[in-house]
């Protein structure tokens, strides 16, 4: 039996640029979560575990088993989540499970399955939901009125990892890797499903995978919108734009601003202080680890997301409208 105040102890899988952003805000933002492990395949993980003061395994699997882990965060290539997933609950270990939660809607469908039928928290990475400025939206967004249209976009620099361009890594490029946040974020603020796609993609800095993705979207009430998302420029923005039949609603999460327009008169609205993400994202885990709260981001979140993310992929290949489940 679990004594009630003891920390759960945390193993993070993969461990680079993502992962250890996780693994810093363990040690020392979140009280009740403690870093006990961590798996790294270069050798930069042993340091990095000297660092944490944790221990250091260069093969995943050894780390989900090891009795000292209780859950167990994953940062992967998403080509090797559904694995994780099977290790993990083969093991009976709570997962977070970095997005995009799988690269086919087969995979993620699987993984969720597995959790559900062993009764396992299964958590997804949608970090995006816990900005200030998409909290913000989602709150204010009955202030316009009836939802006539949307406009959604986040570019970011052109990709400076190698294997977000191998499809036998990443599977696909920003359509999953860059559009699975804003699909999710999209469905968080408005309450809505998106329900089919119209895509096209390109290649502009990539060789294989798709760097530029542009879709039409529409949600469940047959709303109509926009969604841009890029790794093509120099460049930042992540930003979201509603269309009522009061007026309009603008936020960009990147450069954390928001405001009204009614009219040609521009309201600012303060979106509060900025937060690291991943931060509230965990406590909110250990919340529903310690059955004090509901899952923050369930695996059908994670699930949803992959279809409209594959969907998309879909209808670039076709030229045509796809169903996100078809």
């Amino acid at each position: 039996m679990r004594s009630a105040n003891r920390p759960w102890r945390v193993g993070i899988l993969g461990t680079g640029k993502h992962g250890s952003r996780y693994a810093r805000h363990v040690v020392d933002d979140v009280e009740g979560l403690e870093l006990v492990a961590i798996s790294r395949r270069s050798a930069e993980g042993r340091a990095q575990a000297a660092g944490w003061n944790c221990r250091w395994y260069g093969e995943w699997r050894e780390m989900v088993a090891d009795p000292a882990v209780d859950c167990v965060v994953a940062a992967l290539p998403p080509v090797l989540n559904r694995q994780v997933a099977e290790g993990c609950a083969a093991a009976g270990k709570p997962l977070l499970l970095e997005k995009p939660m799988a690269v086919t809607t087969t995979d993620a469908a699987a993984i969720l399955r597995l959790f559900e039928e062993r009764g396992l928290g299964l958590t997804i990475g949608q970090t995006l939901r816990y900005n200030p400025v998409v909290r913000l939206l989602q709150r204010c967004l009955d202030g316009i009125g009836e939802l006539h249209g949307l406009t959604a976009n986040q570019r970011l620099e052109p990709n400076a990892l190698a294997w977000l361009d191998d499809p036998d890594q990443a599977g696909a490029g920003v359509s999953l890797h860059t559009a699975v946040h804003v699909f999710d974020a999209l469905r968080f603020i408005t309450g809505r499903e998106i329900v089919r796609v119209f895509a096209r993609s390109r290649c502009v800095h990539t060789r294989r995978l798709e760097d530029h993705l542009l879709a039409l979207v529409e949600l469940d009430n047959g709303v109509l919108g926009t969604v841009d998302c890029a790794k093509i420029g120099p460049g930042r923005s992540g930003r979201f734009e509603f269309v009522g039949a009061d007026g309009q609603l603008h936020g960009d999460q990147i450069h954390h601003t928001a405001e009204w327009i009614r009219g040609t008169r521009r309201e600012p609205i303060d979106p509060g202080p900025p937060v690291p993400t991943i931060v509230p994202l965990l406590t909110d885990w250990l919340a529903f680890l310690r059955n004090e709260g509901p899952n923050p981001v369930p695996g059908r979140e994670g699930l949803a997301a992959v279809q409209i993310g594959t969907a998309c992929l879909r209808s670039a290949a076709t030229a045509c409208w796809q169903p996100v489940q078809p």
